[in-house]
């Protein structure tokens, strides 16, 4: 069986790595204003983890809008790509 991505996991590392160059955001200063590692932010934009509500919530706030705001936007994205 071949293993696809999620596509609403393709579709949140795109969206946060738009918003957080769209910012003029380092992953660091994301990190940084989200209470996370830079590790981390870097894991999530490629893929490799999938956000919790409290990383979600971090995250949100680090961008300066809200997890709402923030999931349509991974939902929207999710459906132009299918």
């Amino acid at each position: 069986m071949e293993h696809r991505p999620a596509p609403l996991l393709d579709a949140f590392a795109r969206v946060l790595r738009r918003r957080r160059l769209a910012a003029s955001l380092s992953q660091e200063e994301l990190a940084h204003r989200s209470g996370l590692s830079m590790r981390y932010v870097s894991l999530l934009e490629s893929r490799k983890h999938q956000p919790s509500l409290d990383t979600l919530q971090g995250l949100a706030h680090g961008l300066r809008t809200t997890i709402a705001q923030l999931m349509a936007e991974v939902e929207a994205d999710a459906a132009e790509t299918q």
